[in-house]
């Protein structure tokens, strides 16, 4: 006994003050809303690190789901939807197709549109039926959950969230419409920031800045009519006028899978943090090219024969 109390005596004061507070940095509970697909993969890289740390997760999901699959590191709460992994499948390969084929602009923004619509369609149908199943939104409230962490693009997220009065994590790469930047009073004017549709740059002359600003009026004036049904749901549901901007500033962390290098510089809120390297995996050495340099290394090119 006398020498762990001289071993006590030798700690840093500082370390005194920490160790009470130890046994209070328990891991805590997190409702998690994910979205199927490639939005899915970097969220999942996120959550093990969390269960890692001792935190318990459970995750909300649709019965039809392409990529998100049970796992010891979060347990699986499922709600029945109106379509099924095959309907999914094919969706995803339609996508994938259309985004990389190359198109004219009046095409390519008529389509694009089109495939927000259809997106937001079925995200709807999903919401409809995650919020009507009574049970299992029972069963949200008597958890106790500290917090929702969800992906943006999933409205239902941030409805359920505002339903249990959680704090909500984004973790987004963008949203349709720019609603990020009207939902955190970003400053974007359309006249020096280029839309994804022109192929613009931020070096524009003026009838490229006219055209960007029609280009974003005309983007405004889709997503309202796209959204109009997700306001519907919110009052709906939660007893509140809110718009789907509205609705997005409510969140406490946006978690943002860009990279300062690669995007246009603008200004960002204190609750908005760029994490764009946590799309980078962790690369292995290729064995072939490693023994290739080494071949070069040993014997170097030589212009006499």
């Amino acid at each position: 006994m006398a020498s762990l109390l001289q071993g006590v005596r030798r700690l840093p004061a500082w370390l005194l003050l920490v160790l009470p507070l130890w046994s209070l940095s328990e891991g805590g509970k997190l409702l998690m809303i994910p979205l199927d697909g490639s939005h899915w993969f970097s969220m999942h890289s996120v959550v093990w690190r969390l269960w890692q740390r001792g935190h318990e997760i459970v995750a909300v999901v649709p019965e039809a789901s392409v990529q998100i699959q049970p796992s010891e590191h979060y347990t699986v709460k499922t709600y029945s939807v109106p379509y099924t992994k095959e309907y999914l499948e094919a969706e995803f390969k339609r996508l994938g197709h259309h985004i990389f084929a190359p198109q004219p602009f009046l095409e390519k923004i008529t389509k694009t549109f089109a495939r927000i619509g259809n997106i937001t369609a079925h995200l709807l149908s999903s919401c409809k039926q995650l919020l009507s199943n009574k049970e299992l939104i029972t069963h949200l409230k008597d958890s106790a959950f500290d917090a929702v962490l969800m992906d943006p693009m999933f409205l239902c997220g941030q409805i359920v969230a505002e339903y249990l009065s959680l704090p909500s994590v984004y973790f987004s790469r963008g949203i349709p419409c720019g609603f990020e930047f009207q939902a955190t009073q970003c400053p974007n004017p359309a006249s020096y920031v280029p839309k994804f549709f022109t192929s613009y740059t931020d070096h524009m002359a003026f009838p490229q800045r006219v055209w960007n600003v029609l280009v974003s009026s005309a983007e405004f004036l889709s997503c309202s009519l796209l959204y109009s049904s997700h306001e519907d749901l919110i009052r709906e549901f939660l007893q509140q006028d809110l718009t789907v901007p509205e609705l997005l500033s409510h969140a406490s962390i946006w978690l943002l899978r860009y990279d300062f290098v690669f995007e246009y510089p603008r200004p960002v809120m204190p609750n908005m943090v760029l994490i764009g390297g946590i799309n980078c995996g962790q690369e292995k050495p290729l064995s072939q090219v490693s023994s290739f340099l080494q071949l070069k290394l040993d014997y170097p090119t030589s212009t006499h024969y």
